[in-house]
């Protein structure tokens, strides 16, 4: 498994390089082929690491966020995290991981099938960024689908649990 390691303003030692490569190879491994990308994103802030694990592999993009004192704590609920994901979708993600990925794995409490229970049709006005966190604030919702004024792409806002806002951009 290929795995990058960015952070933000922050050091990161040499310890913690060979202990993340070490933690995703020993774990991970069961699931994900050498072609695999493994990417953490270390961030400091008010004196708790921040980290961010992404998987990437056949399409499929496995993501668990972790705040902790220390960042070696944090890659370890991470990936215990990613691995209850997989193992908790296992009938739906199976076809995109190794073949023996789930032989010897205790059996986790299958999900039956997503259940729509509405479908919504709206106007997608023209807006800026500001104005779709303003509307979307105003209805009280954690996301806003709108399209961009500046691009003309259907965009979506949303609040991250800390309180910022994202956006959510398609790729052209």
């Amino acid at each position: 498994m290929k795995v990058i390691i960015t952070a933000k303003k922050l050091n990161i030692s040499q310890a913690f390089t060979d202990y993340a490569e070490q933690k995703l190879n020993n774990k991970l491994d069961r699931f994900f082929p050498e072609e695999a990308e493994a990417k953490i994103t270390l961030a400091e802030r008010r004196d708790m690491i921040i980290l961010e694990l992404t998987v990437k592999y056949n399409g499929m993009i496995y993501r668990a966020e972790q705040t902790a004192r220390d960042k070696n704590d944090a890659l370890d609920v991470t990936v215990d995290r990613i691995i209850r994901q997989i193992r908790k979708q296992k009938t739906k993600v199976e076809k995109s991981l190794r073949a023996d990925a789930f032989v010897g794995l205790a059996p986790e409490p299958e999900e039956s099938d997503y259940e729509v229970i509405r479908y919504k049709k709206f106007d997608l006005r023209p807006m800026s960024v500001d104005e779709a966190i303003l509307q979307m604030n105003l209805l009280d919702h954690t996301f806003f689908m709108f399209k961009n004024a500046d691009t003309g792409a259907v965009n979506v806002v949303y609040r991250r649990d800390e309180g910022n806002y994202a956006v959510l951009v398609p790729e052209e």
